[in-house]
């Protein structure tokens, strides 16, 4: 039994250990100072639109109130299978409205619909929105200083709009842990970046030049995987918010996290050839990317550790009271993962997050957790198309 204990015991506690230093480490961020610019750059700005019909025109009307000189960016919306009424409210909005109907939709598809037909040569940074996002009015000022200092590759940081319901609540959480264990936490060690899907800006030649290359609805994961190859560092923008319409129902929050599961294991699958090439040239930033895609989901790391933690406990307990022997020690190493695994979990939450709605959202995290587990046999194709996520679901719809 010792040697099952301990075979089932190491990986865990290297996924919990990855986890743990990350989080340790976003504590010691601070925000990135740019000096003013020099220049003012050119901006197209990406609004995928599939089925957006609810959120679509507000956001666009939001984001055309950037205090940034208007004749320097251009909106450009791919608008998939929304309702014509929808687009002639688009049409009469200073952007540019593109048309798109695809039989199996998807974000990657959308980008480069988009850059096929802009004048992508004109632009200096592409900028990637999704249709429910709303930011400062300082976005565009902020990503030009960011430029200006030589960045190629930036994430602002994305926060939940919309934590009424508890649902919502533990998809903010969620997206926080993020912010802290994969972009900030890895800024502080000087490895890059995590993406997000949206509130993400590159060099306009570099998107132009990389973009054909995305295949699937993990694009995010595709343009990380491209950016690290290509040893280039995406710096996170903590103090630049983007506020993301959360998940509202149970259903909506286990088909969202079944195409999340399924594009990174498509990711892992085909980056891991590649381990062990940039492990001997040194690019230890894409090894760091590979190692983090090959971690369960963290609601399912949450319920192993603490399943195995109460199985080998009471299985020690159970051995020692037989035998009057002490092996019941051997179950505190247990404890003590299942410990470090809720502390990386928490310490990157903001303070502010912590209140009696977040403690209520906490019982949530058992069905949820199983929910994450039956995804694990219900993959296939899941990455292949976008799987579309209700927004603005009305009072009697929300859970």
């Amino acid at each position: 039994m010792i040697y099952i204990d301990w075979i089932l015991f190491l990986p865990l506690a290297l996924c919990v250990a990855y986890l743990l230093i990350y989080a340790l480490a976003s504590k010691f961020y601070r925000n990135p100072h740019f000096p003013e610019a020099n220049s003012f750059r050119r901006f197209a700005v990406l609004f995928p639109a599939y089925k957006e019909d609810r959120v679509i025109v507000s956001s666009v009307r939001s984001f055309l109130q950037q205090e940034y000189p208007q004749s320097l960016f251009d909106i450009v919306v791919i608008s998939d299978q929304m309702e014509s009424a929808t687009n002639e409210e688009l049409h009469s909005l200073p952007i540019r409205l593109l048309i798109a109907n695809y039989s199996e939709s998807s974000k990657a598809k959308a980008l480069a619909l988009a850059i096929d037909t802009i004048e992508v040569q004109s632009y200096d940074v592409v900028v990637i929105m999704d249709a429910d996002n709303l930011t400062s009015p300082n976005f565009l000022a902020e990503i030009n200083r960011a430029f200006e200092s030589g960045l190629q590759s930036v994430q602002a940081r994305r926060t939940g709009k919309n934590l009424n319901t508890e649902i919502s609540m533990l998809d903010g959480i969620s997206e926080e842990i993020n912010n802290g264990i994969f972009r900030s936490g890895h800024n502080v060690l000087g490895l890059s970046a995590g993406l997000a899907g949206s509130g993400m800006a590159f060099d306009a030649d570099w998107f132009r030049r990389n973009v054909r290359k995305l295949q699937t609805a993990g694009e995010d994961k595709e343009l990380e995987a491209l950016l690290l190859q290509q040893r280039i560092h995406t710096a996170f923008l903590q103090q630049l918010p983007v506020y993301d319409e959360k998940t509202q129902k149970k259903d909506a929050i286990k088909n969202q996290r079944k195409r999340w599961i399924a594009a990174q294991f498509g990711a892992l699958r085909n980056s891991l050839p590649h381990f062990p090439g940039a492990l001997l040239r040194g690019n230890f930033d894409y090894c760091d990317k590979i190692i983090q895609w090959m971690l369960p989901p963290r609601l399912v790391q949450l319920a192993t550790v603490f399943g195995f933690t109460f199985l080998f406990t009471l299985a020690w307990l159970l051995l020692s009271w037989q035998t009057g022997g002490d092996q019941w020690v051997m179950s505190i190493k247990w404890w003590v993962l299942s410990a470090a695994q809720v502390a990386a979990m928490l310490v990157p939450i903001p303070a502010a997050r912590f209140n009696k709605q977040l403690a209520k959202a906490v019982l949530q995290i058992p069905a949820l957790a199983m929910a994450m587990i039956g995804n694990l046999f219900s993959l296939k194709g899941a990455n292949k198309k976008f799987i579309h996520t209700e927004h603005g679901e009305d009072e009697t719809d929300r859970s």
